[in-house]
């Protein structure tokens, strides 16, 4: 009987077949790269993730965060700080975060008159490091913007340079961070179509929940075993721009909110932002600098704790999208 290597009709149909094969396997990899650029960016920088069962009180967790699961009663209050002005309409702080008269955490911020900076929202789905986003931006300040699909396009409606991105059927029921030229400002849109509060802005983003409201309440529902590093927008009773972004993974969202209630920074209103990993947030103003990047985001999943995890490598997170403010 005949082999297969000496039919050149079967070994034609044989590399034909093979060349379909690495075509369609070469077709099909672009595809996923193409649709998953953040996921596929990720996975090079730190490898496979996945979410790790861990114990309460392990002692690879922070101390804030053994503190906040090990403890049912306890309450946060901030610590004494100021602000220090590193530029006209620019000022930054350290707002110590106490329990037991201990600090436990701690609240990086910074203070922006809308006066002196205009603010702008950008989306890269590959993502950039929040150092790269200040040279391409050429920003006083870059914070991490709302929520993203695995794709890096925005999973909430956003502004960019007057162009809307994002989702065009979303329901929102928080809040909205809005620019226009001279203007800034945080939006509760509970009673407000979305579409019609970033109408006209030059650049805006959908996020949730509202950490603070008008009436000096929240919206938040979410579990208090959801622990991260957290970054949120607010406004100041003076109309500054409040960001701040935790240093550690002590707050739920709903000690988060009250938390922002009693500090003293006078916010009127206030919105969180993506958190965890992506919690960053750098500042170059003068001979200001800042850079930092959250490590930590943890929660109840199917039945027990877990701890977001990757593989390896101490890059910072890559932000697709990112909310900066740029000197005028």
């Amino acid at each position: 009987m005949p082999s297969s290597g000496g039919n050149p009709i079967l070994r034609k149909c044989v590399w034909f077949g093979l060349l379909f094969l690495c075509i369609s396997g070469a077709t099909l990899g672009v595809h996923y790269v193409y649709s998953h650029q953040y996921a596929f960016n990720m996975l090079l920088r730190h490898g496979p993730f996945f979410w790790t069962s861990i114990q309460r009180d392990d002692p690879r967790l922070s101390p804030a965060i053994r503190l906040a699961l090990g403890q049912a009663h306890w309450k946060a209050v901030p610590g004494r700080f100021e602000w220090h002005t590193v530029d006209r309409g620019f000022a930054v702080a350290e707002l110590p975060v106490l329990v037991d008269d201990k600090e436990i955490d701690r609240m990086l911020l910074a203070r922006i008159d809308p006066a002196d900076f205009r603010f702008i929202v950008r989306n890269s789905p590959a993502g950039n490091d929040v150092d790269e986003w200040m040279q391409q931006l050429g920003a006083a300040l870059v914070v991490n913007g709302s929520y993203f699909a695995p794709n890096g396009t925005p999973a909430t409606p956003i502004v960019s340079g007057g162009r809307v991105l994002g989702p065009t059927s979303y329901d929102a029921k928080h809040g909205a961070f809005i620019a226009a030229p001279g203007f800034a400002t945080v939006d509760d849109l509970h009673n407000r179509n979305w579409r019609d509060a970033l109408d006209g802005a030059s650049d805006a983003m959908v996020s949730y929940p509202l950490l603070i409201t008008k009436d000096g309440t929240n919206r938040v529902t979410a579990n208090r075993d959801w622990l991260a590093n957290r970054s949120f927008v607010g406004q100041d009773a003076s109309g500054h721009i409040i960001i701040g972004t935790t240093a550690d993974a002590l707050f739920s969202l709903d000690r988060l909110a009250e938390f922002l209630q009693q500090a003293p920074l006078n916010l009127t209103i206030a919105l969180n932002l993506d958190g965890g990993g992506v919690a960053c947030q750098g500042i170059a103003v003068k001979d200001y600098r800042r850079t930092f990047c959250g490590k930590w985001e943890l929660n109840t999943r199917d039945g027990g704790l877990k701890v977001f995890t990757w593989t390896y490598g101490d890059r910072p997170w890559a932000l697709p999208i990112a909310l900066a403010a740029v000197r005028k």
